[in-house]
């Protein structure tokens, strides 16, 4: 088949993909199913060899990432139940104080707390970040939406064991631990400047109280909110976490309605468990989940110096670490929750992990169907060598998938497998492509994701307000983020 008939094929199959999931509210993962069995028949690879491409994409994904993925959210489960994240924002706000909170808070959003899944991180975190609000002046609904919005949105992408993280590096074969040491490079300058720069443009008079929020937040409704803080957790059961595609709020066109109308409280949610009578220090909730980092970061140290030792190697392997983590997770557990409790916890975390595992494996079912077709070598010679150019061409082909579809993880997990055949042949390290990508499919989060729906309603902005901390926000972190990621190439 011609160069140019595999390109249209691809197109067509793209396209085909955004319409059975915008127009059709196709789930994500029958679309992208559907679009890989049609781009494999219709470059002719044939019955056969299409499905055997398809089954083995999806195989060889969930085998790299399948245990990362059900581990991190395993580990989120527990950690929320115990009211480990509660604890940690209320802590900020005493270490920080409130001017340096929104801060404070994005880059620990963003860095610290992927493990857990994203809507009970912003459901949570939520209710603190409206009752901090009046402190920080009029500008103050403002300021904290943002910081939320940027630090949940740019952690999904940029952070292990974030999952589109977790995927980006899986579709391009970019090993864990060097995109943990890369990802924390490009995130935390781009949380901190993009949060900068949208406080400058609030403190400029962007921001219109009495037009971009719903209401006021006196302190009467600051403390409502603070007391709510405790049950938020809700939306953690079946109704919230089932509500992602790919393990975030930002399910896609079809999802938002459910949360616009509900806000936090999803129906069938089960309600967060009380805190235990005595609560542990809070770093030694979180020192499971630090560990498994430490030892992820340290298999990438000994490789950079070429320093070996078996066991060394086995302990800083991302599944072993996780899996030590989730096992120290646990019995904090058993300690602090008791061993049904436990149980509880575990079961929840399965059930929301199924749907990010499937999307994630059809991820690589069309990654694979890409490679199978040529599409690699084609585009490989469009795009030159070496040259930072083939980078915003993936940011681009992320943002505009992202515009399309509403889903960061799928345009993400999209856009890497697109791209993933060209790497080889561009000269460009692998990470940098997985980064670019993560980067593009930052770009306008808008009315379809649920993420901007939540944040309308737990934040009390308007429609208006939300697009400005929300939509252009989260927007602004996306073009930041290419300038750390540019820099990287100059060197890798």
């Amino acid at each position: 088949m011609s160069d140019t008939a595999v390109l249209i094929n691809t197109a067509v199959a793209v396209v085909a993909i955004v319409v059975l999931i915008v127009r059709f509210k196709l789930n994500p993962i029958i679309a992208l199913v559907v679009g890989s069995c049609y781009l494999g028949l219709a470059a002719g690879l044939g019955v056969e060899e299409t499905l055997t491409t398809v089954t083995t994409g999806f195989g060889n994904i969930l085998g790299e990432i399948g245990l990362l993925i059900a581990f991190g959210v395993l580990m989120g489960a527990l950690l929320s139940d115990m009211g480990a994240i509660r604890r940690l924002v209320e802590g900020l706000l005493r270490t920080v104080g409130p001017q340096r909170l929104p801060h404070a808070m994005g880059l620990t959003l963003a860095t610290f707390l992927q493990s857990i899944f994203l809507d009970v991180l912003l459901v949570i975190s939520a209710p603190l970040a409206r009752a901090v609000a009046p402190r920080l002046g009029r500008y103050g609904t403002a300021r904290m939406a943002t910081a939320l919005a940027i630090g949940l949105e740019c952690g999904i992408v940029f952070t292990v064991p974030g999952v589109g993280a977790l995927a980006l590096a899986g579709l391009l074969d970019v090993p864990l631990s060097t995109y943990l040491v890369y990802g924390l490079i490009v995130v935390i300058p781009t949380v901190a400047i993009a949060t900068t720069i949208m406080t400058f443009l609030f403190n400029r008079g962007w921001w219109k109280p009495e037009l971009d929020e719903l209401e006021p937040v006196t302190a009467a409704v600051a403390a409502d909110t603070a007391d709510t803080a405790g049950a938020a957790g809700a939306v953690a059961g079946s109704g919230g976490r089932s509500a992602a595609a790919g393990g975030s709020t930002d399910a896609g066109a079809g999802g938002s309605a459910t949360i616009a109308t509900g806000g936090g409280d999803a129906a069938g949610a089960r309600p967060e468990p009380a805190p235990p009578a005595t609560e542990p220090p809070l770093i030694l909730l979180f020192a499971p989940l630090i560990a498994a980092l430490l030892l992820v970061a340290t298999g990438a140290v000994t490789e950079a110096v070429e320093w070996h030792n078996p066991v060394v190697a086995l302990l800083s392997t991302p599944a072993v670490a996780l899996l030590i983590g989730l096992v120290g997770t646990c019995l904090l557990g058993r300690r602090y929750m008791g061993q049904p409790k436990v149980e509880e916890s575990l079961e929840s975390g399965v059930r929301q992990s199924g749907q990010i595992l499937l999307l994630s494996g059809v991820g690589g079912s069309l990654a694979a169907t890409i490679e199978a077709v040529g599409l690699g070598e084609i585009l490989g010679g469009y795009l030159s060598a070496g040259s930072w150019a083939p980078l915003l061409v993936v940011w681009a082909i992320a943002a505009v998938l992202h515009i399309a579809v509403g889903s960061v993880t799928i345009s993400a997990i999209t856009a890497a497998g697109l791209l993933a055949p060209v790497a080889s042949s561009l000269g460009i390290d692998p990470v940098l492509i997985a980064l670019a990508a993560g980067a593009g499919s930052l770009f306008l989060v808008h009315l379809t994701s649920n993420t901007f729906w939540l944040l309308q309603s737990l934040l009390g902005q308007t429609t208006r307000g939300t697009l400005k901390t929300c939509s252009v926000g989260v927007s602004v972190a996306s073009v930041v983020a290419l300038g750390p990621i540019l820099l990287l190439s100059l060197f890798l």
